[in-house]
Order: structure tokens, then sequence, then C-alpha cells
């Protein structure tokens, strides 16, 4: 009688472990799941940041230069203002303010 206990025992705590041991298999495999979505954000948010700084790098180059361009062209056209408008006599007459003019 003493026999019977024993196998009792020895049955039931192989099912004990084995049952343990699919616990700990789906608890491995979430974290891996978890860990594989993880590295997946990662690699998404990463992919972005580059993309929007291609982006911005890109955009930015095209506004400086049409910055330039238009400087260039306003600069241009400054200097053709300015050098006709040097090329004009021109005259200041500054009156004091305690002079009065006659009206006429």
């Amino acid at each position: 009688m003493a026999t019977t206990p024993q196998l009792m025992n020895t049955t039931v705590s192989p099912t004990n472990t084995t049952a343990k041991s699919q616990e700990q298999i789906l608890y491995q495999s979430a974290g891996a799941i978890v860990a594989a979505i993880v590295i997946g954000v990662i690699i998404i948010f990463s992919l972005v940041l580059v993309t929007l700084k291609m982006y911005n790098r890109r955009t930015r180059t095209e506004r400086e230069l049409k910055m330039k361009s238009t400087k260039t062209a306003t600069a241009n056209q400054s200097t053709r203002c300015n050098s006709s408008i040097t090329s004009q006599p021109t005259s200041i007459a500054s009156i004091p303010a305690d002079i009065q003019l006659e009206n006429r």
C-alpha cells in the first residue's frame, strides 16, 4: 500500500511541471511578442523622424535659395533705382521754425 501513494505523487508532479513549463512558455512568448512590437514601433518612429528631417532640410534649402535669389533681384533693382536717383540733382531746403512764410 505504501507504493500506491508514491505512484500518485509521481504522476501528479509531472503534470504540474508540464503546466508550469507551458505557462513559462506562454509568458516567454508573450514577452517576445511585446518586445517585437516595441522594436517595430521604434523602427517606425525612427523612419518617420529621418523622413521628416530630410523633408525639413530640403524645404529649408529651397527657402534659402529662394531668399537668396529674391535678395539678389531686389538688390539689383535697388542699385538701379539708387543709381538713377543719385544721378538726379537733389536740393534740400530747410526753413527755420521761427521764420513765417508769406501767403501769396
